[in-house]
């Protein structure tokens, strides 16, 4: 009798720990689940973002990136030139966030308080394009002072011309230009067509105009980096929702897109 009540006490023990196994692997599965399910998003309505013409194609990646990531969200972009987008913000244009291609239009928009705290979230650097082929045999910056190649480069007002000017500035050349084009986007279109010989844009741009350009390296004692700074605005109509965007735009996934269109890290 003694023997058949350790048996079952045995028996007992033994089924106490199966279940009690079987309930930790279900706790495991539960904890799991909760881990790798995202938290449904409870933003709404519309971000405009106003973003300098040479983000294009990297914000068009990031806006459906963050689009998907909250479905109630549509991200509406302007892209021009930052000093245009700089006085359509002073002038109270409605937007919620600016990213721009330098420290100095986004400065004005600070000192104008219209935004508060920029962070800088990328940087990029000058090239030459020419066309694809580069019939006028472009080596470098000083082709830009030949009066018989048709040279382009962006508005001295506008980030691209006013970086690219230092650059020909800091290698000594006087350039021979035959358009002054009102953004970054509009100076490559006419390299693309074969208008201009060459002109001085950003890596990024080279980088996306596939095979239709050539890019010309810019030494580095002669090129110069461009910060580019993005913040929320004052005025924002939809503060929580351009929050948002930024905070993605300088998260791993929004660094992750931007550096794989040539981008650098800020």
């Amino acid at each position: 009798m003694k023997n058949s009540s350790m048996r079952l006490a045995a028996l007992v023990c033994a089924l106490v720990v199966v279940v009690a196994a079987c309930g930790d692997d279900d706790d495991d599965a539960a904890d799991s689940a909760t881990t790798t399910e995202a938290p449904p998003s409870d933003l709404e309505g519309t971000v405009t973002v106003f973003a300098a013409a040479s983000l294009t194609d990297a914000f068009d990646e990031i806006d459906a990136a963050f689009e998907e990531a909250n479905p109630d969200v549509t991200v509406e972009v302007n892209y021009a030139a930052s000093s245009a987008l700089r006085e359509q913000i002073l002038a109270g244009a409605p937007a919620d966030v600016f990213a721009s291609a330098n420290t100095s239009n986004m400065d004005q928009v600070v000192e104008g308080g219209a935004a508060e705290d920029p962070t800088d979230f990328v940087t990029n650097l000058l090239q030459i394009a020419v066309p694809a082929g580069n019939e006028a045999d472009v080596t470098g910056l000083d082709a830009f002072a030949d009066a018989d190649l048709l040279i382009g480069l962006c508005a001295e007002e506008v980030p691209c011309g006013e970086f690219g000017r230092e650059a020909l500035a800091n290698a000594g050349v006087t350039p021979s230009i035959d358009t002054n084009e009102p953004d970054v986007r509009s100076l490559l279109t006419k390299i693309e067509a074969g208008e201009l010989d060459a002109g001085i844009v950003y890596v990024t741009d080279v980088i996306s105009a596939g095979e239709a350009v050539e890019g010309v390296d810019i030494p580095a004692e002669d090129n110069v980096t461009a910060t580019y700074p993005i913040a929320s605005l004052t005025d924002a109509p939809n503060v929580e929702g351009a929050d948002a965007f930024v905070e993605f735009v300088l998260s791993d996934e929004g660094q992750d897109i931007l550096t794989s269109y040539g981008f650098g890290t800020a």
